[in-house]
C-alpha cells in the first residue's frame, strides 16, 4: 500500500514537474484584445479559447511543443515554447488576412464542422434572408406564400414544415414558435438582417444537452455582429419592380464600448402575374460593452414588419390545359402580414480563466395574420375555402449557465462541465382559424381561444479529454405545461396538462491523429406538440420522443482540404400533429430514417474556394405495410456546393446551386414532387470604398417548383375533386444590381 501511494506521489511530482500552463493575451494589430481565438497544443492535443479580454490558458504545456493561434480572418501563428516562454505572460498578436480555410485548425471539438463551414460564411456572405438555413449542409428550404411566410424546411429526410424538428435560436433569442396559428413550430427568420450575420453553429442530431425543443433532426444557432468594422449604407435594384436599401451604421466607439444600428427596407412586386405588393422594413440596434473584469454585455433591440398578397400554390391540372400560366392564380387574394418586436440582454462574466458565467434574458411580442385557400371550392362550392390563422403573442424567457474547466496534468487531461436552467413562456391570444372570402369577411370562426405555454428546464454536460479522446456524456430536464382556453364555447372551457421529459446525450470523439477525427454520437431529443393536441388528447403520448445515433469522420488530409462523413440513424415515437389549416388532430405513426452525409471544402488558392455537400436519406413508416411507407416529400438525395472567389484584382463573387431529387408526394408513391437543379450567381467590383455587384437567382432560367403538396382541390367549374400537386413556381432568371459603400 505505501508502495503503490509513493508510486503515485512520484507520478504525480514528474507530472506536475514536466507539465506547466502558459498564459497571456490576444490581441490584433490594432490592439484589440480578440474572443474566441483558438489554442492549439499540436503535441498533446489540448485546446482553448481565448475570453472577452484576449486572455488565454494552456495546461499541460512542455519545451519544444508546437502551439497553434488561429482564428478566421487572421493569419494562424505557431510558436514553439522555450523555457522562457513558460514563466511569463504571452503577448500573442495576430495579423489580419483573407478567410481561407487553413485558418481553421481540427480539434476534438463536438461541432467541429461548424468551424468549417463558417468558411463558406465568410466567403460568400448570405444575401437574402432565404439563403441564411441554405448554408447548412443538407438543408433545403422553399417558399410558398409571396415571400412573407416563413420558408419550409427540409433536413435528413423530414419535411419539417417551418419548423417542427429544426431548433433555431439567434444570439440566444429562439426563433421557433410554439403551438403557432399555422403550424408548430414555425420559424420566421425574416427579422434578421443578412448582412449583421457573424457566423452559424450547427448540429444534425439530437446529441446537445444545452438544446431542447424542436431538436430532433438538428439545431442552428446564428450569431450576429457585436461591432461593427465600417459603416455600410447600400442599395439594390432588380427585376419585379424589387428595390432593397440596407444601412449599418456605427453609433459609439470606444474601447470598452460599442454601438451601432442597422436598417434595411425591400420591396417587390415578385415574379407573379398577380402583384405581390411584398413590403418589408428591419430595424436592430446593438450596444455592446466589455472591460478588463471580464464583463461582456450585449442589448440588441429589432423591429420587424411585413405584409404582402400572394398567388398562393396552383393545381398542375390549371397549367396542363390552359386555364392560368405557371406564375398565375387560383385565388390571388391570399397572403398576410406580420411583425415582431425583440429585447435581448446577453451577458457574459468571465469569472477566472478556467470559469464562465453567461445569461441571457429575452422579449418578444409577435404578430400574425394569414389567408390561404389550398383546396379553392372543395368544402365551400360557392365563397371558396379560404382561411385566415391569427395570432397575438408575448414571449418572454432567459437562461443561466454555469462553465468550468479542470486541468488534471497528471494523465494530460481535461475535465470541463457546462450546466444550466432556464425558462420560455409563451401568452397567445386570440389564436384563430376562420373561413373567410376576399381576406375582408368573415363566413365562420372554426377555432379561436388562448394558449399558455410554459417550458422549464435544466441541463448538464461534460467533456471530458484524455489524451486522444473526448467523452461527452449529458442529461437535460424539461417540464412543458400547456393550458388552453376555447372561445367559442359558451361556459367557461379551459383545459391543463403537463409533462416532464429527461433526455440523455452521449458522444465520443477520438482524435486518431492532428489530421483524422472520429465520431460517435447518440442520445434523444423531442419536440412538444401543439397545445391544442395536448389538451385534446388529455396528455397522452404529447411529447413524441427522437432516438438518434451517428458516427462519422472529419478528414483534413492537406492544410486547404477538409473531408467529412458520417452514417446516421433517427427513429421518432408516435405523436399527434395539429393541422392548422383545417383545425383538426392527425396522428401519425413512427418513422424510421437513415442515411449518408458527405461533404468536401477545398481552397484551391488564396483566392479561389471550393465546397460541395451531398446527402442521402431512407425514409419510411415504422408501422405502415412496404409500398404504402414512404414519407410524403422527405427528400432522399439532396446536394449543395458552390466556387467562390475573392481578391483577384478587385473582383470577388461566386457561383452555387441546390439539387433535390424527385421524391414521393403521398404514401404510396404514386405521385411524385418534381426535383430541381438551379444556379446562381454573384459578382462584385471593388473600387476604394465602393462595391458594385451583380446578383442573379437561376442563372439558366430553370423552370422549377420551389414547393409542391399533394393536395385535393375541386376548381369552380369542376364537379368532382382531384388529388394532384399543388405547386409554387420557383423563381426564374432574377437580376439586380447592387452599389454599396463603406465609410
Amino acid at each position: 500500500m505505501i508502495k503503490n501511494t509513493l508510486g503515485l506521489l512520484i507520478l504525480l511530482l514528474s507530472g506536475a514537474l514536466h507539465a506547466h500552463t502558459i498564459s497571456g493575451t490576444i490581441t490584433n494589430q490594432e490592439n484589440t484584445p480578440l474572443n474566441g481565438v483558438g489554442v492549439y497544443n499540436r503535441n498533446t492535443g489540448n485546446y482553448t479559447y481565448s475570453n472577452n479580454a484576449g486572455a488565454f490558458s494552456l495546461t499541460n504545456v512542455s519545451i519544444n511543443d508546437h502551439i497553434y493561434f488561429y482564428s478566421l480572418g487572421f493569419k494562424n501563428k505557431e510558436l514553439l515554447i522555450t523555457e522562457s516562454q513558460l514563466d511569463n505572460p504571452l503577448n500573442i498578436v495576430l495579423e489580419e488576412a483573407a478567410v481561407s480555410l487553413d485558418q481553421v485548425v481540427l480539434v476534438s471539438n463536438i461541432n467541429a464542422m461548424s468551424s468549417f463551414v463558417n468558411v463558406d460564411v465568410k466567403a460568400d456572405p448570405v444575401k437574402s434572408s432565404q439563403e441564411i438555413l441554405r448554408k447548412v449542409p443538407g438543408l433545403i428550404i422553399g417558399q410558398h406564400a409571396g415571400g412573407g411566410k416563413a420558408e419550409q424546411i427540409f433536413l435528413r429526410g423530414f419535411d419539417i414544415d417551418h419548423g417542427t424538428d429544426i431548433a433555431i435560436n439567434v444570439d440566444g433569442l429562439p426563433v421557433n414558435m410554439v403551438s403557432h396559428a399555422h403550424g408548430q413550430g414555425y420559424a420566421d427568420m425574416h427579422f434578421i438582417i443578412p448582412e449583421t450575420i457573424d457566423n452559424i453553429d450547427f448540429g444534425k442530431g439530437p446529441y446537445y444537452a444545452d438544446k431542447g425543443n424542436f431538436n430532433t433532426a438538428g439545431y442552428v444557432d446564428l450569431t450576429t455582429k457585436k461591432t461593427l468594422d465600417k459603416n455600410v449604407v447600400s442599395m439594390e435594384v432588380g427585376k419585379y419592380n424589387t428595390l432593397r436599401g440596407l444601412g449599418m451604421l456605427k453609433l459609439l466607439e470606444s474601447d470598452d464600448d460599442n454601438a451601432y444600428l442597422a436598417s434595411e427596407y425591400l420591396i417587390s412586386d415578385g415574379v407573379f402575374e398577380s402583384p405581390q405588393n411584398f413590403n418589408r422594413i428591419n430595424i436592430m440596434g446593438r450596444y455592446h460593452h466589455k472591460d478588463d473584469a471580464g464583463n461582456e454585455v450585449n442589448l440588441t433591440a429589432s423591429h420587424f414588419q411585413s405584409k404582402w398578397d400572394a398567388s398562393g400554390q396552383i393545381p398542375q391540372r390549371a397549367v396542363d390545359n390552359g386555364s392560368i400560366g405557371r406564375f398565375g392564380a387560383i385565388d390571388d387574394t391570399e397572403g398576410g402580414n406580420t411583425s415582431r418586436t425583440n429585447l435581448l440582454v446577453n451577458h457574459d462574466k468571465q469569472l477566472d480563466q478556467h470559469s464562465r458565467l453567461k445569461s441571457k434574458l429575452f422579449m418578444s411580442k409577435y404578430d400574425f395574420e394569414l389567408y390561404s385557400n389550398f383546396t379553392f371550392f372543395l368544402e365551400d362550392p360557392i365563397n371558396g375555402d379560404q382561411i385566415k390563422q391569427k395570432e397575438n403573442r408575448t414571449l418572454i424567457g432567459g437562461e443561466t449557465s454555469y462553465d468550468r474547466t479542470i486541468h488534471l496534468d497528471q494523465n494530460n487531461a481535461q475535465f470541463r462541465f457546462n450546466t444550466g436552467i432556464g425558462f420560455r413562456y409563451d401568452d397567445v391570444n386570440d389564436v384563430e382559424l376562420s373561413h373567410t372570402i376576399n381576406r375582408k369577411t368573415t363566413l365562420e370562426q372554426l377555432a379561436l381561444g388562448n394558449i399558455d405555454e410554459l417550458n422549464a428546464y435544466g441541463f448538464f454536460n461534460i467533456n471530458y479529454k484524455l489524451k486522444k479522446w473526448n467523452f461527452n456524456p449529458g442529461v437535460r430536464l424539461d417540464y412543458l405545461k400547456f393550458d388552453y382556453e376555447n372561445l367559442l364555447t359558451t361556459a367557461y372551457d379551459q383545459k391543463s396538462e403537463n409533462k416532464l421529459v429527461v433526455s440523455p446525450k452521449l458522444n465520443a470523439i477520438y482524435q486518431a491523429s492532428q489530421d483524422v477525427q472520429l465520431y460517435a454520437k447518440t442520445g434523444i431529443g423531442f419536440h412538444s406538440n401543439d397545445t391544442r393536441v395536448v389538451t385534446a388528447n388529455n396528455g397522452e403520448r404529447i411529447l413524441p420522443l427522437a432516438f438518434g445515433a451517428d458516427i462519422g469522420t472529419i478528414y483534413k488530409p492537406k492544410n486547404r482540404l477538409v473531408l467529412n462523413m458520417a452514417l446516421w440513424h433517427l427513429f421518432l415515437e408516435q405523436e399527434f400533429v395539429y393541422v392548422g389549416d383545417a383545425g383538426i388532430v392527425e396522428p401519425s405513426g413512427k418513422t424510421k430514417r437513415y442515411g449518408v452525409d458527405l461533404g468536401a471544402r477545398y481552397q484551391l488558392t488564396d483566392w479561389l474556394y471550393a465546397y460541395g455537400d451531398v446527402n442521402y436519406t431512407y425514409a419510411r413508416s415504422a408501422e405502415d405495410p412496404s409500398g404504402e411507407d414512404y414519407i410524403p416529400l422527405a427528400p432522399d438525395l439532396t446536394s449543395s456546393g458552390g466556387l467562390t472567389f475573392k481578391g483577384l484584382h478587385n473582383f470577388s463573387g461566386g457561383v452555387n446551386y441546390r439539387f433535390i431529387k424527385d421524391r414521393p408526394a403521398n404514401e404510396d408513391n404514386s405521385i411524385i414532387a418534381e426535383g430541381y437543379f438551379v444556379t446562381d450567381l454573384n459578382l462584385n467590383y471593388s473600387w476604394k470604398n465602393w462595391s458594385f455587384g451583380l446578383i442573379v437567382d437561376n442563372l439558366f432560367d430553370t423552370d422549377w417548383n420551389e414547393t409542391q403538396f399533394a393536395t385535393t382541390s375541386r376548381l369552380f367549374n369542376e364537379a368532382e375533386a382531384v388529388e394532384e400537386i399543388h405547386f409554387t413556381p420557383g423563381t426564374p432568371f432574377f437580376a439586380r444590381g447592387k452599389v454599396s459603400v463603406s465609410f
